[in-house]
């Protein structure tokens, strides 16, 4: 269980050192973290965010991929897009950062998960704020049915954490992985074509509760077809935490009709999402 956290103590920065980064793919690193005593920064759950910043460089908004069952460190995985990212793959372990979090909601993995059935979809970097649910799932195995997870990019050297996925997650009892790359390329030998199709290809039964997160296009064409399998907008969540600027509502640019996405998501079943203007 998450401990207490005040609206105060989520808006003080806290300063971070990066211990270790890991290169995942060309463009995204994984960052990990911690206060400069070896203590967590803070407690989150799965599907929370947190700001990074650079003090002189810029701050953004980034998920929290590690499970809040790993206490040595929290993970951030990061590709490199504009001035701050550029700057945090430039770096070496010792750079001093702040953090401000947990942000947001969480994937209700305490409640409406338990005891299920669990489909993770995920594609490109949107991998990054579902790892967090699979690792914490797979921390407390007996809480929770099979868990099939689909991950699509556009190449191997795309797939993030892929060593991971391919040889631990499906080590644990009924656990199963799914990786698809775009285009055919030599030496992959495993399954060709976009996650929304391949989603449709393995035909999974519906009742299974799904948690997705990817490029927009991704999400919308893997929706329609989880209908068309028969699947309820009420079974799917996602996150909307790239909507995320200041983190605790006081920016607006969040704003989705009568939501922030910052206090009232970033995590929603689709349904939630159907009661919104057709804005996101």
């Amino acid at each position: 269980m998450m401990s207490e956290i005040t609206r105060e103590d989520m808006h003080i920065p806290k300063i971070g050192i990066v211990r270790e980064i890991i290169q995942e793919t060309p463009d995204v690193k994984t960052f990990r973290i911690n206060a400069p005593d070896g203590s967590p920064l803070f407690d989150h759950m799965p599907g929370q965010c947190a700001m990074i910043s650079v003090p002189g460089v810029g701050e953004g908004m980034f998920s929290i991929p590690s499970s809040p069952t790993n206490k040595e460190y929290m993970e951030f995985s990061i590709k490199m897009c504009g001035c701050l990212t550029s700057f945090l793959h430039s770096i070496e372990p010792g750079q001093m950062v702040t953090v401000r979090g947990p942000l947001g909601n969480h994937f209700p993995v305490e409640s409406e998960f338990k005891g299920k059935d669990i489909l993770v979809i995920g594609g490109g970097i949107g991998i990054a704020p579902v790892r967090s649910v699979v690792k914490y799932m797979l921390d407390h195995r007996e809480d929770y049915g099979r868990i099939d997870v689909v991950y699509g990019a556009r190449s191997k050297e795309d797939l993030v954490y892929y060593e991971e996925m391919s040889k631990e997650w499906p080590k644990v009892p009924n656990t199963y992985v799914h990786l698809t790359i775009d285009r055919e390329q030599e030496g992959w030998d495993g399954p060709v074509g976009f996650v929304p199709n391949y989603v449709k290809e393995l035909n999974f039964p519906t009742d299974k509760t799904v948690i997705m997160c990817g490029p927009p296009i991704m999400i919308k064409f893997t929706l329609a077809g989880l209908m068309e399998l028969g699947f309820q907008k009420e079974q799917v969540y996602t996150t909307m935490e790239l909507r995320m600027k200041c983190g605790i509502g006081k920016c607006g640019r969040c704003n989705i009709g009568s939501k922030y996405v910052c206090k009232d998501g970033p995590v929603f079943r689709f349904d939630e999402l159907d009661e919104l203007p057709n804005e996101y």
